[in-house]
């Protein structure tokens, strides 16, 4: 069992900054972590992803103003989202997927981003 916790949701204004924080409980065996998002009414989408490896991807929507890193010292993984839109209005989920232990989600964060 692997438990991931999110941290650092909140409101803002169009074009401000936040940082998303999802710690994991868990290091060895990582394949992958990323970050998910779900907007009001659609279905969640892939926002971005890190390997173990440090290669990341992104959606296109995203490219260029969020960045993913991780802090391997701490297991946690950062989404820096700038330049913030209306439309990243959603309710943001940590991913993980473990060697031997399969994929866990976190509990969500909300970012409302006002115009």
């Amino acid at each position: 069992q692997v438990q991931l916790v999110e941290s650092g949701g909140g409101l803002v204004q169009a074009g401000e900054s936040l940082r998303l924080s999802c710690a994991a409980s868990r290091s060895i065996g990582l394949n992958f972590m990323g970050w998910h998002r779900q907007p009001p009414g659609k279905v969640r989408e892939l926002v971005a992803t890190i390997t173990s490896g440090s290669s990341t991807n992104y959606a296109d929507s995203v490219k260029g103003r969020f960045t993913i890193s991780r802090d391997n010292a701490k297991n946690t993984v950062y989404l820096q989202m700038n330049s913030l839109k209306p439309e990243d209005t959603a309710v943001y989920y940590c991913y993980g997927n473990w060697q031997s232990a399969g994929g866990y989600w976190g509990q969500g964060t909300q970012v409302t981003v006002s115009s």
